[in-house]
């Protein structure tokens, strides 16, 4: 049970695996145990950073309220614990809306965002009544049955049900309060504009209550590919866990290469600039380098890809490539 003393508290994480990091957070009175089948399953390809929020799960009670900037910095705070410049970062639910505060408010360690049925703020009448019911719970002190409806719903299968009460029932339920109070008072879709980060949204096709977020997230964010997963509900991570993490490792892959064919024609223009000797030398140096990453970039893909998958994810990777060749000879300058 590995805990980390952060910002004053002990908190409960787990890291799966090696590879480029992602970090999940979970909605309030849920843990990290919500994410079991994205560590099992992702954690071969990437790393995957689970953690409960304060007074949640295994991690300590907090006697600060829990608010979005307390849970962000206790995040920045545990990347930093792990030696963790840069990670993409995944919200589920509630848990979405964290996401987006810490993009906002600390852009340079996030790579980019994965939004899971989630909204920036709970705006329609339907979502804000179930949140204050779940407020009115945790002040009647009815943990038990609380826990005991979320899990349910979150639960595909007897073995997960048991699993997410279990951990959840171990959190504070003040804490799981203030979480949700949180939830009803932030606000953030005028300022989503300034996030430069790509984004990945993924929703149910019949989780009818939360299209309209797709919708305003469509609207304000400058970078993002939206998915709908056919027949899917809300509980996503738990439910249509073997979709989501495809096209969460999909989507991550094709980000890495943007970037490092970014990085690439940056550091081409760098080359034009510099003696011919020199440049050359360099020029020789980046094509042996080139050709290692095409032999790494052979190997299996994750088990958990189908084979239409593996056909979609070499049709992208083209795609990029192709697109950031056409950058390079018509608008390089577009890139600086």
């Amino acid at each position: 049970m590995p805990k980390r003393l952060i910002n004053g508290i002990h908190l409960h994480y787990h890291a799966y695996g090696t590879g480029t990091p992602i970090l999940f957070i979970h909605p309030p009175l849920l843990t990290s145990a919500n994410f079991r089948y994205q560590a099992a399953q992702l954690s071969s390809t990437h790393q995957v950073i689970t953690f409960d929020i304060r007074g949640h799960g295994e991690s300590d009670a907090s006697k600060d309220p829990i608010t979005y900037p307390l849970i962000v910095q206790d995040m920045v705070k545990l990347l930093d614990e792990l030696g963790i410049k840069q990670a993409y970062i995944c919200g589920y639910s509630t848990g979405g809306a964290v996401a987006l505060q810490a993009l906002l408010s600390h852009p340079h360690r996030f790579k980019g965002g994965i939004l899971v049925s989630t909204m920036a703020e709970a705006s329609d009448y339907w979502l804000r009544g179930r949140i204050a019911l779940a407020v009115a719970l945790t002040a009647m002190r009815a943990k038990s049955l609380l826990a005991w409806a979320i899990s349910f719903g979150n639960a595909d299968s007897r073995t997960t049900y048991r699993n997410l009460k279990r951990t959840a029932m171990r959190g504070d339920v003040s804490n799981w309060k203030q979480y949700y109070q949180a939830s009803l008072k932030h606000r953030c879709t005028e300022q989503l504009k300034s996030i430069q980060a790509p984004m990945l949204l993924i929703y149910g096709e019949k989780d009818k209550g939360f299209h309209r977020y797709a919708v305003k997230l469509q609207r304000y964010l400058p970078h993002y590919h939206l998915y709908w997963l056919k027949g899917a509900k809300h509980q996503i991570p738990t439910k249509q866990a073997r979709e989501m993490n495809g096209i969460i490792a999909r989507w991550v892959r094709n980000q890495e290469l943007a970037s490092e064919v970014k990085e690439e024609l940056l550091a081409k223009r760098t080359v034009k600039s510099m003696p011919k000797q020199e440049a050359a030398s360099t020029q020789s140096e980046w094509d042996g380098a080139a050709s290692e990453a095409n032999s790494a970039n052979a190997v299996e893909p994750p088990w958990y890809m189908e084979e239409e998958d593996l056909r979609t994810t070499d049709a992208l990777h083209i795609l990029t490539a192709a697109e950031a060749g056409e950058v390079d000879d018509h608008h390089a300058d577009e890139l600086h």
